[in-house]
């Protein structure tokens, strides 16, 4: 049988895991790009330039988009990149963003930003 006091820890222990959760979170802009191989090098220095704390590279990636068929087969004559990083405020975000534009017009690709969270340590 489940008591007052029961609840009453079970309360506390379950509001002290979200503050838990608060303090260790910060919030940041997930920033997901994927752009042709023969710009990778372009893509990674415009990241150094902006100084984000890093990035995870997926290689050979595949797909269709509005400029056709992307694929990493080796007789395909283009294979894309996937870039995955964080912009941990909006300067950074918006200097990204100015930098990425003109490239991903030229050149094709795509650029999605999207609300996380990340564990401060």
């Amino acid at each position: 049988m489940i008591t007052e006091v029961d609840r009453t820890i079970n309360l506390d222990r379950d509001s002290s895991q979200m503050n838990l959760a608060v303090d260790v979170m910060q919030d940041v802009k997930k920033v997901e790009i994927i752009i042709n191989s023969l710009y990778l090098e372009k893509a990674l220095a415009i990241l150094d330039n902006i100084k984000v704390s890093g990035y995870t590279i997926i290689e050979d990636t595949s797909g269709k988009g509005d400029r056709g068929v992307s694929c990493s087969a080796l007789d395909c004559d283009f294979s894309s990149h996937y870039i995955m990083t964080v912009c941990t405020n909006e300067q950074q975000l918006n200097t990204l963003l100015e930098q990425f534009t003109p490239l991903l017009k030229k050149v094709g690709g795509i650029c999605f930003v999207i609300d996380a969270k990340w564990i401060s340590h």
